[in-house]
């Protein structure tokens, strides 16, 4: 009778640190145990610039932080020229890692998917050959492109021309005809309190006094934009060091800063001086419902940057 209690006090025992074995999650582990439980992940990176040891780390650590991510974005300079070779590198290093990219990788276009810089000034076909590249590498049919993923909405914009006697190398121009298909696109399965995920390579600013110039048409999209509060604008192009100062609230939009993959611009606060420092920055959110929460991230040294949360106003 003893063995017996004995035999089954050590099941039971066994049993229990069984269970608690199986339960047991160490911290630094959480934050994966959990997101696998999250409506939609995605991650967004700008400014690659043909920089492709520094893509290849980027994709490395993004999977290491999550293995089932929903969306990657390339938003726009995914390419610092918009020449063959370069995009054949760019698709050559998204081959190599295909096993950690998610399904869906949605490729913007930017300011240098219009440079070769052996043509000073793009001429009308330059700009159509430019962007042939562009869409033969996205597989999208226009600039301008949107698709749903899970439930939520993810709305590309992109310049139709650059570097050209029309339009300098940095705006981003956007027709009416790219703003109407905006509108309507905003529109298409409106649901009240859901974000509404929109990328444009260029930040929305027309004023030269405060920054570079990144449309000619950015008051027409913010008035555009501004009919929707659930929407996320993401933008990237100015190389800007990557903070929660980026993350700009009731415009009514928001306006978020991607940072870059190839290079960050930082200011030195007490002489004002600037340099370009080989950082491997980009963001990573994760979305449940009307909860949005986006971490800035360096995936070169695998280390959070911030963590911003967000809820839609609207929700109800």
């Amino acid at each position: 009778m003893k063995k017996i209690l004995l035999i089954l006090c050590f099941i039971i025992l066994s049993g229990l640190t069984l269970f608690n074995n199986k339960q047991f999650i160490p911290p630094d582990k959480v934050a994966n145990s959990q997101q696998y439980e999250d409506d939609l992940t995605f991650a967004v990176l700008g400014d690659v610039h043909g920089n492709n040891d520094s893509l290849h780390r980027a994709i490395r650590d993004l999977y290491s932080i999550n293995p089932g991510l929903d969306v990657l974005i390339l938003n726009g300079d995914t390419v610092d020229q918009g020449i063959k070779k370069q995009y054949d590198e760019i698709k050559r290093t998204l081959f190599k890692t295909n096993s950690m990219l998610p399904k869906t990788i949605i490729k913007n276009i930017g300011n240098h998917e219009f440079f070769n810089y052996d043509i000073e000034v793009n001429s009308p076909q330059d700009v159509k050959t430019f962007i042939n590249r562009y869409l033969e590498f996205s597989g999208e049919e226009k600039v301008y492109h949107d698709t749903w993923v899970e439930g939520y909405h993810f709305i590309s914009l992109g310049s139709e021309d650059g570097n050209s006697e029309t339009l300098d190398s940095i705006r981003a121009y956007i027709s009416n005809e790219q703003r109407k298909w905006l509108t309507d696109k905003l529109a298409e399965n409106y649901e009240k309190g859901r974000p509404m995920f929109v990328f444009l390579h260029q930040p929305l600013n027309s004023n030269p006094n405060s920054g570079w110039v990144g449309s000619d048409q950015s008051d027409e999209l913010k008035k555009i934009l501004s009919q929707y509060p659930e929407v996320i604008l993401f933008s990237s192009h100015t190389h800007a060091d990557l903070t929660e100062k980026g993350i700009v609230l009731n415009q009514p939009f928001t306006k978020v800063h991607t940072g870059a993959v190839h290079y960050t611009i930082v200011r030195n606060v007490q002489d004002q001086t600037r340099t370009r420092e080989p950082f491997i920055n980009g963001l990573y959110v994760v979305v449940n419902g009307n909860r949005v929460v986006i971490k800035g991230r360096n995936l070169k040294e695998g280390t959070w940057i911030f963590t911003q949360e967000l809820y839609s106003q609207n929700a109800q």
